[in-house]
């Protein structure tokens, strides 16, 4: 037997899934993520999945650990060390204001305070040129200086640094000899673009994470292997492939969105083999919801990537999967503000106390509490009957904290109920929006790729808030971003600033350029997957003369003339913006290499477990909708009774394990050839 594992640890719920290379089979398991050790959580899916890990040849491993530190700004102590005189450029940021319409807006303190930034005398010229090198007396007096304050981990970042790395290297290791205990990163280990600010950001965030993430990635290799495990553990890594242990270590940010890339990743595979090219992937979970899209088949990467949001966050300048996040999930709880207004998050109940329904100390409302009082989900087969609902509680949280307090005591406790559901919609449609409309596209033009345990109840839902024709729920969506993690490469981005303007003789530059970053990249993927097929793919960084900001133009080949790379400027920035320029000099400001390893995968139509029959009995319970009037009889069907080409018209509720999908009236669902229902949305 040899079995691949893919395990997620989200907000609200850890989950697994493992698959059989031989048998070509899959199992699943879901469990509470535990907060006060997530290893705990990992090695009780890894029990409840039945895995038996010496029979298991790889394990991938997506976390929320590094974006929950960032966030909650509880990661270690960290000093920065940076080029005397810039010992400020954490404080002084950008010179943006990015809220001006609200006259109380402040910036959130730096991620170093000024009392652990320390100076050094060295300098590299804009040219590359060195101007002056550090001493190492300097560098000697520096580290009993760090030493006395006690931080756990240093930050190096020098003006001028992605030209000549030199310095940076040389202090590191200086100061990882003399302080053998300290996390000691540099910037340009993480990037080698120009932005210094950005760049200075990325390397105060490795460094408050590093030590972190080095502790618990330790101990889960330690349980893994106590346990019988002695084979490969990647990292899901944010730039949507995966990353080896050691590189997790030296570059832990890299697994700031580790989570949710999965799933985009899953959505992709079930979009390249149904043969859609555009697609909305949208995961629901218990805390968030996020999405992001899929174009002509493939996901773009964002970067920078702002921790906290643009307004109040700060910049991480890295490969991230352009992901909208937004806090609508399960456990998002409903509450009336000062005003007399109801609100649905950002807070979540997490999974301790979890929703009221849980029965675990928790009081104040939530969504999944909605859903469970308008009978969309049942409260006996919930996790398999593994953890069962309370409605009384559910009703009575709702009626207490939102009917009463919005003066709606004597309506029917389903309107209010109703009226969270639709409020947490609101919030999520807008998510896509921001990821579509504002990105120049039309949510029409795609199909909506539900997941998450909380998902596939508003597919329907979303997809008539947005015009879109057809939604697809895959097979077991509420473990669906676990088995993206399976079907995902290794990758390795590799970025070099370089400006020049388009000219015919900068072409044998920008071409030795890629050379030289390709085979950076490939010698460091084949260390990491030995033997595997690697692939390279180029993207160009360009802008018209004088705009701040750059538009990213993949290659497919070799550019040959600037003409054609002009060409295909301009038909990518009308396309975004809507006009282009023919005459504006363009310039390039750089290039960005993205290497590939492939790695043994599941084969999609193994996955679901469809019965062989194509009988179905359904069974029926009243739910909730406001457009028929209210309560209607709604048919009821396991998911695993449902044969390829089944289908079925609302209302309906198809239940599984880890996910409950809800088909509206007026809907129809077909189950496809791989297993995943796809609904054709009415009027």
């Amino acid at each position: 037997m040899s079995v691949i594992v893919a395990v997620d640890t989200g907000g609200t719920f850890t989950d697994i899934a493992a698959y059989d290379l031989e048998a070509q089979t899959v199992s699943y398991a879901k469990a509470l993520t535990t907060y006060d050790d997530l290893v705990d959580g990992v090695m009780s899916c890894v029990g409840e999945a039945n895995v038996d890990l010496g029979e298991t040849d790889l394990i991938t491993h997506g976390t929320t650990l590094v974006i929950n530190t960032l966030l909650q700004r509880r990661g270690a102590e960290a000093a920065l060390v940076t080029t005397k005189g810039f010992r400020d450029t954490l404080e002084l940021a950008r010179g943006n204001r990015t809220n001006p319409f609200q006259m109380d807006f402040r910036r959130k303190p730096p991620l170093i305070p000024r009392s652990l930034r320390f100076e050094i005398d060295e300098r590299i010229r804009g040219g590359g040129e060195i101007l002056k090198a550090p001493v190492t007396k300097e560098i000697e007096d520096l580290a009993v200086a760090l030493e006395e304050t006690g931080v756990r981990a240093i930050a190096i970042s020098l003006i001028n640094s992605y030209l000549d790395d030199s310095h940076e290297l040389m202090i590191a290791k200086q100061l990882r000899e003399r302080l053998p205990g300290v996390y000691v990163t540099t910037g340009t280990e993480l990037t080698r673009e120009w932005y210094e600010y950005e760049r200075c950001c990325t390397a105060a965030a490795n460094a408050i994470v590093g030590p972190d993430i080095s502790e618990y990635t330790a101990r889960l290799r330690d349980s893994l292997s106590e346990e019988g495990f002695n084979k490969t553990l990647y990292m899901m890594g944010s730039n949507g492939g995966v990353l080896s242990v050691e590189r997790t270590l030296r570059e832990p940010i890299s697994l700031i969105e580790s989570g949710p890339v999965g799933g985009c990743i899953g959505a992709g595979a079930y979009g390249e083999v149904l043969d859609i090219q555009n697609i909305i992937a949208f995961d629901m979970g218990g805390t968030t919801a996020k999405c992001s899209i899929i174009r002509d088949g493939e996901f773009g990467l964002r970067t920078p990537y702002f921790v906290g949001g643009y307004d109040t966050g700060f910049p991480i300048r890295n490969s991230v999967v352009d992901i909208v996040e937004v806090g609508a999930g399960g456990g998002s709880i409903a509450w009336v503000d000062a005003n007399g207004r109801l609100n649905v998050g950002p807070r979540s109940a997490g999974s301790d106390p979890g929703p009221v329904a849980f029965s675990k100390g928790g009081t104040e409302p939530t969504v999944t509490d909605a859903n469970l009082v308008l009978g969309r989900i049942a409260s006996d087969i919930f996790l398999g009957g593994g953890l069962p609902l309370n409605v009384k509680g559910a009703r009575e949280a709702i009626e207490k904290e939102v009917s009463k307090k919005l003066g709606l005591e004597n309506r029917p406790l389903e309107e209010t109920a109703e009226g969270i559901l639709a409020l947490s919609t609101v919030t999520m449609t807008g998510a896509i929006r921001q990821i579509t409309v504002e990105r120049g596209h039309d949510p029409k033009d795609f199909t909506l790729f539900v997941f998450g345990g909380s998902g596939p109840i508003y597919g329907s839902a979303l997809a008539r808030e947005l015009n879109i024709s057809r939604v697809i729920i895959p097979p077991e969506p509420g473990n669906f971003s676990a088995l993206g993690m399976l079907l995902a490469d290794a990758r390795l981005d590799v970025t070099r600033t370089m400006i020049l303007g388009l000219e015919e003789d900068a072409l044998a530059d920008i071409e030795q350029a890629f050379m030289a970053a390709e085979k950076n990249g490939v010698d460091t993927v084949n260390v990491e997957v030995p033997g595997a097929t690697i692939t390279a793919l180029r993207v160009i960084k360009m802008r018209y003369r004088g705009q701040k900001h750059t538009f990213e133009i993949p290659l497919s080949a070799m550019i040959k003339d600037i003409t054609q790379l002009r060409e295909q400027f301009e038909k990518y920035y009308r396309t975004r913006f809507g006009h282009s320029d023919s005459e504006a000099p363009l310039e390039i400001v750089g290039i960005h290499v993205s290497v590939y390893a492939t790695t043994r995968k599941p084969n999609l139509e193994k996955l679901p477990r469809i019965a062989a029959s194509g009988k179905i009995a359904p069974g029926n319970r009243q739910v909730y909708f406001s457009k028929t009037g209210g309560w209607i009889n709604a048919q009821v069907y396991r998911r695993d009774t449902l044969a390829v080409g089944s289908r079925i018209s609302g209302p309906a509720v198809i239940e599984e394990y880890g996910a409950t999908t809800v088909i509206e009236p007026g809907d129809e669902l077909v189950v496809g050839k791989f297993g995943e229902i796809q609904v054709m949305v009415g009027d």
